[in-house]
């Protein structure tokens, strides 16, 4: 009798938060790049909201994340990542201590127009010592700044990679996730030349 194989090894989990203000494109961002039909928890905006979610530059929104969104992309059998998008209103923040456990790293989503709701986002992944790359959603190619204007807005580290373009294409979306794991091995490097 042939010795029966051993069962097949569940594949390595990856965990990347994706993180911005209301209305940046965390749920697109997700939706774009998922292989699955992504989990959304997004509800309508109701009169409860009016004087609570700014809606500048947003005005045409009607839905939002009260949870969290959820995406997954299969690298490969032995690799899966897994993308959770956060809520980008204040009142929905204490999502995100949750939401973080196990994360390997970030993607900041920012809005040229504006780029103040970006802060938050970025001040916690750096509270936590999580890396993270940004993301300047260019809806319909519109950017008003340069990058280097906005690197200066936001006090951005100059090791922390801005990409510009729309969070509706997919292969902005693989080119984030791809510059987030480029900035990943280069910070492992870097721990490994000093000790």
């Amino acid at each position: 009798m042939a010795p029966t194989p051993p069962p097949p090894s569940a594949p390595a989990a990856v965990k990347i938060l994706i993180a911005g203000g209301f209305g940046v494109g965390k749920t697109t961002l997700v939706a774009s790049v998922s292989e699955v039909a992504p989990l959304r928890t997004e509800e309508y905006l109701t009169r409860a909201s009016v004087g609570v979610d700014d809606l500048s530059g947003v005005d045409s929104k009607d839905t939002t994340t009260v949870a969290l969104d959820f995406g997954r992309i299969t690298v490969s059998p032995e690799l899966v990542v897994y993308l959770f998008g956060t809520p980008g209103q204040e009142r929905f923040w204490f999502m995100w201590n949750d939401l973080v456990n196990g994360a390997l790293g970030g993607i900041v989503i920012a809005d040229t127009r504006r780029l103040d709701t970006s802060f938050a986002s970025i001040d916690f992944f750096e509270s936590r010592g999580i890396p993270f790359v940004v993301a300047i959603n260019c809806f319909h190619g519109h950017n008003t700044r340069t990058p280097e204007e906005i690197r200066a807005a936001l006090d951005l580290d100059p090791q922390v990679p801005m990409l510009l373009g729309d969070v509706r294409e997919r292969n902005f979306g693989r080119d984030l996730l791809l510059a987030l794991v480029d900035h990943l091995m280069d910070l492992s490097d870097v721990r490994t030349a000093t000790v």
